[in-house]
């Protein structure tokens, strides 16, 4: 039966906040590899919003319950490290507009890792829906990369699966633990319990080139700490909380146009037609996904 607790418009408004914040990532990510490395990128960011959580956290005197220490450190493990590592590495090797299309394929995956994980269970016309956003998104790939020596070619593209699955997996933990704490209060759990790992291989990673950045890199490597892997998950775990995490998650969809837009203003890609039109199609599909039931 439909959970009466549910705000779907809520969590939708959440979870689109979050994606705009999200859709930066990739971006941002290419800004910061001149002067930054893909691993360090991915230990930095996390070891500085674990700092900024920690503070929150004393602040407001919360305490974690010992039986979601588990969850909590898995959780970490999969968005403070590993999709941020997976994806930082798939920058070396392909665009950030491509690289943001190929992550479409993760409201498919999170919907596949609610249902193994949480008591939630998808209608048909949700994994129909679902499956066409992710054949759409496939689609859209191909056809870019048909040019470029196609998809297999481009490690990046192993890279960016597994920054895909790692994300789902997080997210779904996440939306579990965010039903029972606010959203905001589980991504400082999640970067705190695993500020330790972070730290210890930020400082491994460490060059002393590293002292002197060049300042829009600097910039970006800040917006991946503050937004992407902070601010951004305040939002998204609130929303995955209240709005179901199958439902919500098909809002990553939109994920891909955010990144292909930003990735034309920032890094000067080009926004084709054809581009446009799959917007509009994996929009529908996303809209159509919302209003499926799920039990």
């Amino acid at each position: 039966m439909p959970n009466p607790t549910r705000n779907i418009p809520l969590g939708f408004t959440l979870g689109f906040l979050g994606v705009v914040i999200f859709g930066g990532t990739l971006p941002a990510t290419v800004l910061a590899l001149p002067s930054f490395g893909p691993l360090f990128i991915a230990s930095s960011r996390a070891s500085a919003a674990a700092v900024l959580a920690a503070i929150v956290l004393v602040a407001l005197r919360r305490r974690l319950a010992r039986s979601d220490l588990g969850a909590v450190f898995v959780a970490g493990l999969m968005v403070t490290f590993g999709f941020p590592a997976f994806s930082s590495l798939a920058m070396q090797t392909v665009d950030a507009s491509h690289g943001g299309v190929v992550l479409g394929i993760l409201p498919l995956a999170t919907a596949v890792f609610a249902v193994l994980l949480t008591g939630e269970r998808p209608g048909k016309a949700l994994w129909l829906w679902s499956v066409l956003g992710a054949a759409l998104v496939i689609w859209f790939v191909l056809g870019r990369a048909n040019g470029a020596g196609g998809l297999g070619a481009e490690i990046g593209d192993f890279w960016l699966l597994a920054a895909s699955l790692s994300a789902a997996l997080g997210y779904v933990i996440m939306g579990r633990l965010s039903g029972r704490m606010p959203g905001w209060e589980a991504i400082c759990w999640v970067l705190v319990v695993t500020a330790p790992i972070n730290f210890i291989l930020t400082g491994l990673l460490w060059e002393d080139r590293y002292m002197s950045p060049d300042p829009v890199a600097a910039l970006a490597l800040g917006y991946h700490a503050v937004f992407s892997m902070f601010l951004g998950f305040f939002a998204w775990n609130a929303g995955l909380a209240v709005g179901g995490i199958a439902r919500v998650g098909q809002v990553q969809l939109l994920q891909i146009f955010v990144t292909v837009a930003l990735s034309a203003v920032l890094l000067g890609e080009q926004i084709t037609p054809r581009t446009l039109l799959f917007a509009v199609a994996v929009a529908t599909t996303v809209w159509m996904g919302r209003k499926a039931r799920i039990s």
